[in-house]
């Protein structure tokens, strides 16, 4: 063998082997999966925002696959309707519906709720899966800075418009999808619309904590209903969620730089298998305001902790989405 030869099996026997070890790493970086197969979802009836992508499709998929009747709560009816084709020839399991619900909208959702309400009269399973991720600062149709009124200030109001559903239907359950990013958050009471200053990572991080406060404060409102709701961690998944970050939003910087991310990041059905979880475990029956990641508990930050803070929020959720007063703008 030459000089040449032997140094190019040499490259090709590195190369394997470092492959061979990134699908290994990748493998192992998944995280953990529901595996409960015996628990099935028959006659119930769930839905899921944000579902025509991602996580929040895996999530509906396994719904379906489980028969659950899934409503898939979407933005784009093209798109929903393109990925409930897929679920519907996946899973065999006809009952999955899309449905206008445009979370930059109050009105939008207010509309998907009452046309849900016209449809059915039982909830079983809310999943608040859709969000936006460090985007460039843009205003929902309510004037709110958009991670805050889509990861929280729209999902608060879907909520809180079918929480008389799901306690008919109890023993029904909330399951809410934060982040770890819920960790390096912090809620600008002060700024809390992002006028004064804005960037993209912190407002993010700030829908992602209001996210675990939101789930803690309405755990306590719902003790007793039959209604439980916990929050949770997905992963770092392979998304669309992550089209506005500069890694990945550039040609080059995908290119010389995603190789070797990729091990690390789940895909999207193993970052629905906690949402998944949360969802249909019959463990967590009575289990309420946690936070889970890898389809186990796991604590939160301490300024999620924060009772007062939960409250405010709150409040100040309810005078931004017209809960009880029925006006639906920022002041």
């Amino acid at each position: 063998m030459s000089f040449f030869q032997s140094k190019l099996v040499i490259a090709a026997s590195v190369g394997a082997t470092l492959t061979g070890g990134a699908v290994l790493l990748k493998d192992y970086m998944q995280g953990a999966r529901f595996e409960r197969k015996d628990v099935r979802a028959d006659g119930k009836v769930a839905i899921v925002t944000g579902s025509n992508t991602g996580i929040g499709k895996e999530t509906a998929m396994g719904l379906a696959r489980r028969g659950a009747s899934v409503y898939m709560a979407c933005r784009d009816l093209k798109k929903c309707e393109e990925a409930r084709e897929d679920i519907v020839l996946e899973t065999r399991n006809p009952n999955v519906y899309c449905r206008e619900c445009d979370l930059a909208s109050l009105q939008s959702v207010r509309k998907f709720v009452q046309q849900f309400k016209t449809e059915r009269t039982r909830l079983d399973i809310l999943v608040n899966n859709a969000g936006v991720m460090r985007c460039p600062r843009t205003l929902t149709k309510e004037g709110m800075e958009l991670q805050l009124g889509v990861n929280h200030m729209s999902h608060f109001l879907l909520t809180n418009l079918l929480l008389d559903t799901l306690k008919q239907s109890a023993p029904s359950r909330i399951v809410v999808v934060s982040s770890l990013a819920h960790t390096r958050g912090t809620i600008n009471v002060k700024d809390l619309n992002s006028e004064k200053n804005y960037d993209p990572a912190t407002a993010y991080e700030q829908s992602k904590l209001a996210n675990v406060l939101f789930t803690r404060e309405l755990a306590k409102r719902l003790e007793g209903t039959g209604v439980t709701v916990n929050a949770l961690h997905p992963g770092v998944v392979d998304t669309e969620l992550m089209r506005h970050m500069g890694l990945f939003n550039i040609w080059f910087s995908s290119i010389l730089i995603k190789p070797f991310v990729w091990p690390f990041l789940k895909s999207p059905i193993y970052g629905a298998q906690t949402s998944l979880y949360a969802a249909l475990d019959p463990d967590l029956e009575k289990v309420s305001g946690q936070y889970f990641s890898d389809c186990a508990p796991k604590d939160v930050a301490e300024q999620a902790k924060d009772e007062r803070l939960a409250k405010w929020l709150w409040a100040t959720s309810e005078k931004w989405t017209g809960t009880l007063t029925g006006s639906a703008a920022v002041s």
